[in-house]
């Protein structure tokens, strides 16, 4: 698992090549086996392959341009905990695992942050991306995720990366 862990990358340029549907459900799997507080499993996903809708999505902010260069975009929502607690780490961990699922699938893709984000004109990321796919006022839009073959390969994590003067044992 540490060489599938090592491998990823964020990936923001793709080939143009289609995804396969099984290769999609899963990433998706993978997904939902993640762990979730007390097991409420309250994410849900959006898959896009709209080129229309694609090219709306790539506008969401800043960082989001090249989300149109996948054939596909997931989209991590979910809906609010009674306490409105959990839901986003929940759906950080199922990012996560999509992230992890995406490498070991030969696929790449990048977290582009949409709950709490601000668009260029100082706009709601997340208020931008429910209206364009028609999201429900009840469900937070925590990220998106282009999904594709990468258009190169890029190297996998080093040693350098591992700094034993972040680890502390025991106590700080």
């Amino acid at each position: 698992m540490l060489e599938v862990i090592k491998k990823r990358r964020s990936h923001r340029e793709f080939q143009d090549k289609e995804v396969e549907r099984e290769k999609v459900e899963e990433i998706l799997k993978a997904a939902m086996v993640s762990p979730s507080a007390r097991h409420m499993r309250l994410w849900e996903f959006i898959v896009v392959k709209d080129k229309k809708v694609l090219a709306k999505l790539a506008q969401t902010k800043t960082h989001s341009y090249f989300v149109d260069r996948a054939p596909l975009c997931l989209t991590v929502c979910s809906r609010k905990d009674e306490e409105d607690k959990y839901w986003l780490e929940d759906g950080s961990i199922a990012a996560a695992h999509i992230y992890l699922e995406a490498e070991n699938q030969g696929l790449g893709t990048c977290f582009v942050q949409v709950y709490g984000s601000k668009r260029e004109d100082g706009s709601e990321a997340e208020e931008y991306v429910k209206k364009i796919l028609q999201v429900p006022e009840e469900v937070k839009v925590l990220c998106l995720m282009p999904l594709g073959y990468p258009a190169k390969k890029l190297p996998e994590h080093g040693k350098d990366e591992f700094e034993e003067d972040k680890i502390h044992w025991e106590k700080y």
